[in-house]
């Protein structure tokens, strides 16, 4: 049994912090060069305190990326179309669903850092993006909203670049605002490939 203090009631409290530190220390040096030592320094514990919570630093890195892509994947699955709606009713909820991931990358910058940009696992995590984004799209095809002109799953990789790249340059800097982006892709992409 690791030495160090036991876990009790304020066992989630320490947990988090932990988390919190490696989030700070991963977005900052990346995986390798994080040691565990850093992260219990800035949460100010012991290293045998870490190892009550977590058996390595691959598991709390494991832990953090595992619950962002989890997350991310859960608000693209959300983001199925309903039947008959009218084309203003239709444009407005693609800008929310597009919104809903830039304000979920807006809120979480550390871990889109770690778990969208830099993991080896953050390719993985956009092939799924594209997979999910295929199938959503090709919903809207079935129910009429969308061409059958075109490819859904060069739509979805397209979107998923222009998300990606939009998320390094305009989200993470702080230039652009979610709803801001979510307009102009409803724009380029949601126009272009209606049924007409």
């Amino acid at each position: 049994m690791p030495r160090g203090r036991k876990v009790d009631s304020d066992g989630e409290v320490t947990r988090q912090l932990l988390l919190e530190k490696a989030i700070e220390q991963f977005a900052e040096y990346g995986f390798h060069s994080t040691k565990i030592s850093d992260i219990v320094n800035k949460a100010k514990v012991t290293q045998p305190t870490f190892y009550l919570y977590f058996e390595s630093k691959e598991a709390i890195f494991l832990r953090i990326t595992g619950s962002f892509q989890m997350q991310l994947i859960d608000i693209i699955t959300a983001c199925f179309l309903e039947e008959n709606l009218e084309e203003h009713s239709l444009k407005l909820q693609i800008n929310s669903n597009l919104k809903s991931i830039f304000t979920f990358f807006e809120k979480n910058p550390l871990l889109t850092k770690i778990g969208f940009v830099e993991t080896d696992s953050a390719r993985e995590l956009k092939n799924s993006m594209v997979k999910q984004i295929t199938e959503n799209l090709k919903s809207g095809q079935r129910l009429g909203y969308y061409s059958d002109l075109y490819p859904m799953n060069l739509v979805a990789e397209s979107l998923v670049g222009s998300i990606e790249r939009l998320t390094l340059n305009e989200i993470l800097t702080n230039k652009s605002r979610p709803i801001e982006l979510a307009k102009v892709l409803v724009d380029i992409y949601f126009t272009g490939i209606q049924k007409k």
